[in-house]
């Protein structure tokens, strides 16, 4: 791991998490594909990042971290920005969908929708070829009939482009997992670890029974 992003990740984190430490032996750091199924708050944008800033800092590439909504590209975007603003130039695009956005050329960490990135491919953007890390956030939203669609598309084209990218799937647990895993030539990381217990139980009458 490079030196600058040791630095500044020893401040906050003193151990890795079951999904995280899965991920590295797999090979996260080595440019291994990788879909990562766990469940929520259980650390899964940290090894995106992982595999994003060590890329970016050893001069192999830009890196896309692709999320379903504008409201949670925002605030990736200023989770970004607050914890690599130094090491790393950081954008956000999520603007007008008729535009290649050439000034994205200049940042090596871009945050963006599916509806946006499929947009600047289309647009021909000249900086596409530089990617080196492909980050699809909320990956399970491939069997949603509305998103699925232009997200496969999207991910089918950049594949074919680019033949060296390294592809980080983040999902929740899924169903065909491995079936997914497949399609993205990536090595399957599950783990059911999450920071607060969940309970299961029936409401009825007013009352919850756990179970």
């Amino acid at each position: 791991m490079p030196n600058q992003l040791y630095e500044i990740l020893d401040k906050e984190i003193t151990k890795l998490r079951p999904a995280q430490e899965k991920s590295v032996k797999k090979g996260l750091l080595e440019g291994k594909n990788l879909l990562v199924c766990t469940p929520t708050a259980s650390g899964k944008t940290l090894i995106a990042e992982l595999a994003a800033l060590k890329s970016i800092l050893e001069g192999k590439g830009k890196a896309i971290y692709i999320v379903p909504l504008k409201a949670l590209a925002s605030e990736k975007y200023r989770d970004f920005k607050k914890r690599y603003d130094k090491i790393a130039r950081i954008a956000l695009s999520i603007g007008d969908i008729d535009s290649a956005d050439h000034y994205l050329a200049d940042y090596d960490l871009i945050v963006t929708t599916s509806e946006k990135m499929d947009s600047l491919l289309r647009h021909h953007a000249p900086w596409a070829n530089s990617i080196s890390t492909l980050i699809i956030d909320e990956i399970h939203l491939l069997n949603d009939p509305e998103r699925g669609p232009t997200l496969e598309i999207l991910i089918t084209i950049l594949k074919e482009l680019l033949k060296n990218v390294q592809i980080i799937g983040l999902s929740a647990t899924i169903g065909n997992a491995e079936e997914l895993a497949e399609w993205l030539g990536a090595d399957l990381v599950v783990d059911e670890w999450r920071p607060v217990k969940l309970h299961k139980g029936i409401y009825l009458d007013g009352k919850v029974e756990f179970y």
